[in-house]
């Protein structure tokens, strides 16, 4: 059969009928009435309507379809037409007779229709009255249903955006009905189920089965704060063609008749928080870092603004006395509300609280408190009038303050502030800020005691090192210790440069394993055990042996040390390590050395002898001591660090100093995990 399609057909895409809609079912029959008031055009619906072929139809009056009462002047059919001329369109209901001789209620849309050469046609559009009226029952129908309904109707297309919803949707939602068309569902609602309800809905998409009846709790974005249980049906959209297949959705707000799973929400909801709260605080040993975590694991699911403050006491262990006033150190803060309430929270680092405050009431009875942001909150725990004032015009409505205490010492104070726009807090809330509270003030504690340890172990390493080393006219010397910067940082490497008779220079390194305090003190020990050694002259390997037994009668059970013993004189360098990264020497033509042939054993060890080895040193060259915190990391081979160091070396420098500032710069990190020490030692060798 030849095709009428047009030749753009394959890109246009074909040309179908579409189905799914309310008409689809309702016949419509086109025919043509002429100047004469014949039928002159014959649809294919017009046969299905009437009964009759277009042979038996084309040429004859139209009162063949409408004959009208007999003797009362023109046919229906003429009427009709004449009315479609001289009205330009008209519509009505009128009789019409089938072939069989059949009479039913038909509905008539006319117009008339002209020609090129001026020739005029009546149109007409056909279509059974009861079908008509079946279609407009039921847009009726649907209409009052979207329009009056009290249950939330939605309609979404396979990526479940809202194509159409329902005013009661709407104000279940919290948001107007503009701002539902086109979103998501997962950007109205907020749910704890880690994804189901919106699974369930795309498998309603893709395996066209309907849900009914199902219980969901959730929140949403209209209203984050209110828990709300919800009975919803789905079910799958007919796909019409150019159309994509989606879903339909009924949602009745069940939330009075299950209260149990809306408490079920609200507890897996403060779970999740805490569980949140768990993984977020304490991921450091850093005061501020900490406190800012508790902030950010607040806000905003639990608060509009959070503040954490660290009370400063004169004495620690002295019994909180509500008679004396509270001053504190702002370290952290945050908030989603815009100013004033931004610059309530983020101002004023230090707060003095007078007796009688609001946080006297809450730290005597060591449990968290809500208050409301009035006057009389204002007049005894603000005080500062800027403050208050800022405070009054914000949108913060009520404080929760919890305390932060830890092993029995009260370290600070947590605020949280919630807005007119969010319920007030609950005594659940207060349970929780507790449990967040509690958590946050052993992380601070532990950061504290850390920051204290930290301190005096840092302190006593840097009085045992040598805060100016000797030199002389046969070595310049540049040196750097750099402490880690983690819990595990200050440790025991230590260094130092030893004048011997015959104008002969000693240099040592030496690393105790472990940190802190015990470490630091070990180190002191053996350096200053190393330093009386090495003026009784003896050779490299005596030396280490005699280290060796001090280390073990102080306890310490592992050490390395590189002692290296240079004579001007000759430029003989004698060597020898207790398992001490090896040295390098950069020479004055540029090249460098690694003298890797005596590692020996580490100090605590035992039963193992040391040995010496001797090179000899021309004028300029460079001796390179360090520690591992130089060339150890993560993830890192150790050659790789000594390759790294290698190319530091050959880098053009215009001084010692400069050349070490340069190393550390670029092999240790910005927060490195252990202690680095850095010794350059150049030579010169004595004139004859």
């Amino acid at each position: 059969m030849p095709s009428d399609r047009p030749s753009d057909e394959k890109a246009r895409g074909p040309l179908w009928s579409e189905p799914g809609s309310l008409l689809e079912h309702v016949a419509v029959a086109v025919f043509g009435i002429d100047d004469a008031n014949r039928i002159c055009y014959w649809g294919p619906g017009a046969q299905e309507l009437f009964g009759y072929h277009a042979a038996q139809a084309l040429s004859q009056p139209g009162a063949l379809l409408l004959p009208g009462p007999p003797g009362e002047g023109p046919d229906e059919c003429t009427r009709m037409a004449e009315r479609g001329r001289t009205l330009g369109y008209w519509r009505g209901r009128l009789h019409a007779t089938h072939q069989d001789g059949t009479v039913f209620d038909c509905g008539f849309r006319v117009f008339p229709v002209t020609g090129v050469a001026g020739r005029s046609v009546v149109m007409a559009l056909a279509s059974r009255g009861d079908e008509l009226d079946r279609v407009k029952t039921n847009l009726v129908f649907l209409d009052a249903l979207f329009e009056t309904c009290p249950i939330g109707l939605a309609m979404f297309d396979e990526e479940l955006r809202y194509l159409h919803l329902n005013q009661a949707l709407a104000d279940m939602n919290g948001l107007p009905i503009e701002e539902h068309l086109g979103r998501r569902l997962a950007e109205t609602m907020i749910t704890s189920d880690g994804g189901e309800y919106e699974r369930m809905l795309r498998a309603v998409v893709a395996e066209g089965r309907p849900v009914a009846g199902v219980r969901v709790g959730m929140r949403t974005r209209g209203h984050p704060d209110r828990d709300k249980v919800l009975s919803v049906s789905f079910f799958p959209l007919t796909q019409a063609v150019g159309t994509r297949q989606g879903v339909g959705g009924l949602l009745v707000d069940v939330t009075d008749r299950e209260q149990a799973i809306v408490e079920a929400t609200a507890t897996r909801q403060r779970l999740a928080l805490l569980d949140r709260a768990s993984a977020r605080i304490g991921t450091t040993l850093d005061v501020k870092v900490t406190a800012q975590e508790l902030v950010e694991a607040a806000v905003p699911d639990f608060a509009d603004a959070a503040v954490v403050e660290l009370v400063e006491w004169m004495d620690e262990s002295a019994a909180f006395d509500p008679a004396l006033p509270v001053n504190t150190r702002r370290i952290a803060s945050g908030t989603v509300l815009p100013a004033p309430a931004t610059e309530v929270v983020s101002g004023l680092e230090t707060v003095h609280y007078a007796p009688g405050s609001a946080i006297h009431r809450m730290l005597r009875t060591g449990r968290p408190i809500c208050v409301p942001v009035n006057q009389e909150f204002m007049v005894r725990t603000v005080l500062n009038d800027a403050r208050a004032r800022l405070l009054a015009d914000s949108d913060l409505d009520c404080l929760l303050l919890a305390p932060l205490i830890a092993r029995g010492t009260v370290q600070g104070i947590a605020v949280f502030g919630r807005s007119a726009a969010r319920p007030t807090f609950t005594e659940e809330d207060l349970s929780l800020a507790g449990e967040l509270a509690s958590r946050a003030a052993l992380c601070l504690d532990n950061a504290r005691l850390y920051s204290r340890e930290r301190n005096i172990a840092l302190t006593l390493q840097r009085a045992l090192l040598p805060s100016t080393l000797v030199t002389g006219p046969h070595m310049d010397i540049a040196h750097r210790y750099l402490p880690g910067s983690r819990v595990t940082e200050v440790g025991g490497d230590w260094y130092d440069v030893i004048q011997l008779p015959g104008h002969r220079v000693a240099v040592v390194v030496g690393d105790v394993m472990g940190h802190g305090v015990s470490a630091a003190a070990a180190m002191g020990r053996l350096r200053i055990a190393a330093k009386a050694l090495a003026r009784h002259d003896q050779e490299p390997d005596e030396l280490l042996t005699e280290l060796d037994q001090c280390a073990d009668e102080a306890g310490i059970e592992l050490a390395t040390c590189l002692y290296i013993r240079y004579d001007p004189t000759t430029g003989r360098t004698r060597i020898a390590s207790a398992g001490h990264p090896p040295p390098l020497v950069l020479r004055p033509d540029g090249r460098t050395q690694l003298i890797d042939d005596v590692l020996g054993v580490p100090l605590g060890v035992g039963g193992c002898p040391f040995r010496t080895t001797e090179i000899e040193l021309p004028d300029a060259a460079t001796l390179v001591l360090y520690t591992d915190g130089l060339i150890e990391a993560r993830g890192h081979d150790i050659d790789e660090g000594l390759n790294a160091l290698r190319t530091e070396l050959g880098r053009p420098a215009d001084s010692l100093e400069d050349m070490a500032d340069g190393i550390l710069a670029r092999l240790v990190p910005s927060s490195p995990s252990d202690d680095t020490v850095l010794l350059l030692a150049r030579v010169h060798r004595m004139q004859r």
